[in-house]
């Protein structure tokens, strides 16, 4: 997935969040973007995933040479962030199941496989609410990583993950993050320093 930014700002009421934003992301590159917390990082990924309406500027999608509409954006990625919610009503089981619907994935991974990466063989059928915060920061991520899209957003990936859940992210990095448009915003070095590209939010603050 290649996208394309131009002029892209985004204003509440008479503040400017972000402003000037001109860039392209390459399809199969990773890219970082850092700021300190509340610095606009979490809204351009909000709008690079058509959640937010730009103020000015456009963005303009494509993928193998196909223009993306906006409207069908969505089709194209995953987004894992900590303000998106699981259904917590659904054991692991049938969130894996009913994602599936939506977003088949990628290398054809059964539910089984699924849940033996997650390492919640013994939570197979466990309600997602009563899953710690860790787990179900795993459990988005392996929606996000291992549904076969061309474009993954990250915000602040780590969250709630301990140590182990950290290196248990970079080798789901490593497994699927590869030949797709990766996009990562955090400030926590870990997150992203393997990603070939940064973008720091405050140089789009007050062009």
């Amino acid at each position: 997935m290649n996208i394309e930014l131009e002029g892209v700002g985004k204003r509440y009421k008479a503040e400017w969040i972000v402003r000037n934003v001109t860039t392209t992301f390459k399809h199969g590159d990773q890219y970082a973007i850092t700021g300190p917390n509340g610095s606009g990082k979490s809204t351009l990924l909000k709008m690079l995933s058509g959640h937010l309406t730009p103020s000015k500027g456009t963005i303009s999608y494509r993928f193998q040479e196909q223009k993306i509409e906006l409207q069908q954006v969505y089709q194209y990625l995953t987004f894992a962030a900590p303000y998106i919610e699981l259904i917590e009503e659904l054991t692991l089981t049938e969130a894996l199941s009913f994602h599936q619907r939506f977003k088949p994935f990628v290398g054809n991974l059964s539910i089984k496989q699924l849940i033996e990466l997650l390492g919640f063989q013994r939570s197979k059928s466990k309600e997602i609410r009563n899953f710690s915060s860790g787990m179900k920061q795993r459990l988005k991520l392996v929606l996000a990583l291992c549904s076969d899209t061309p474009l993954v957003l990250l915000d602040e990936p780590t969250t709630n993950l301990d140590q182990q859940g950290i290196e248990w992210y970079r080798s789901l990095i490593d497994q699927f993050a590869q030949d797709r448009t990766l996009i990562i915003a955090s400030n926590v070095d870990v997150d992203f320093d393997f990603c070939s590209q940064q973008l720091h939010i405050l140089d789009y603050k007050r062009k």
